[in-house]
């Protein structure tokens, strides 16, 4: 989990966390509370979608902003948007950063993509559809809805327009990456 490994490493931090999901939030403040970090941590419930349109209360300066897996469930318009928010949220010199899937540049790529992560289900003694089945299937909830992958490209291109700079990939394999950068403060 993302923010308990952010208190681990960052011994100063406070970590504000939002997801749309109840369940997801319980699993998260029992997993920090074990570790000893309640204190540093508070979760919100709330839709990325709702944020960006200015709809949720929420703290408004952050020195880092960092998202998992989450914004991928977007529509591109929608993540032209939050990271718009996002920026504007950011302290001089903030940054924010991005781990999630993207989609493939081409079908050659994406036939590629498919069979290094069927290989790396055999790795592991398992199948992809296996390793689906025990994640479910994504519904749709607010903002948010099935997959809506786009390139790395477009989110470059996307965070470019939102105003950030320094805009970076500094990591990439296959069909994830991280990829963000630092706000603009006009």
């Amino acid at each position: 989990m993302l923010c308990l490994k952010i208190l681990n490493r960052c011994r100063g931090a406070e970590v504000i966390a939002l997801d749309y999901s109840p369940r997801m939030l319980a699993y998260a403040s029992a997993q920090i509370e074990e570790a000893g970090y309640s204190n540093r941590w508070k979760g919100f419930e709330g839709d990325f979608g709702d944020w960006a349109d200015d709809n949720l209360s929420f703290p408004e300066e952050f020195d880092a902003c960092i998202s998992s897996f989450a914004i991928h469930h977007l529509t591109d318009e929608m993540k032209l948007k939050l990271f718009k928010r996002i920026g504007k949220s950011l302290k001089p010199g903030g940054v924010f950063w991005n781990a999630d899937r993207v989609l493939p540049e081409s079908p050659a790529l994406k036939e590629v993509y498919q069979d290094i992560r069927e290989h790396w289900a055999q790795t592991q003694g398992t199948t992809l559809a296996a390793v689906r089945a025990q994640f479910g299937t994504s519904i749709s909830h607010g903002y948010s809805g099935p997959d809506r992958l786009a390139t790395l490209y477009a989110h470059l291109q996307m965070l470019t327009a939102a105003g950030f700079t320094s805009v970076a990939v500094p990591w990439k394999y296959y069909g994830m990456a991280v990829f963000g950068g630092t706000a603009e403060k006009t």
